[in-house]
């Protein structure tokens, strides 16, 4: 075996260069990898990129029953309905899709939460178009509680 030649003594990286910290934007001396300038700027970075998005909250007026202003929608069948938990074309139970009512335009029922991007954001998904039914195992943790 040859014996390998001596490594360069010249350093490819530039230690001696600074950064500035992504999140306090102070700059600090650049060593190795190390992106931040400490422990409480990583540990900020990290807890900025884990924490959960607040749900917007749709409640009914004072006064109003949430049954009649709840979109149902049918496993078996696909079909929805306002104020309506038993699906007339098959006769099963339907899920609670959200707090809703008639589209304006073509008269289906249509889920608030549907029409804001916020299904986006809690499932990860696109929020579905409103003749198709959601499966129960893509509804909000807040709803599941709320399911009574």
């Amino acid at each position: 075996m040859k014996p390998r030649p001596l490594e360069p003594t010249t350093s490819w990286r530039d230690d001696g260069a600074t950064k500035l910290c992504p999140i306090c934007q102070h700059p600090f001396p650049a060593v190795g990898r190390g992106k931040y300038c400490g422990d409480s700027c990583r540990k900020k970075a990290w807890r900025m990129r884990h924490q959960s998005l607040a749900v917007p909250v749709v409640v009914p007026a004072p006064g109003v029953p949430r049954r009649s202003v709840t979109v149902y929608a049918c496993q078996g069948c696909g079909a929805r309905a306002v104020g309506v938990q038993r699906c007339e074309d098959c006769g099963s139970f339907m899920t609670r899709v959200g707090l809703g009512g008639e589209c304006p335009a073509c008269s289906e029922p249509v889920a608030v939460c549907e029409l804001l991007d916020d299904a986006l954001v809690v499932s990860g998904q696109p929020a579905t178009s409103p003749t198709t039914a959601i499966p129960a195992d893509r509804t909000r943790p807040s709803e599941r509680g709320a399911r009574r």
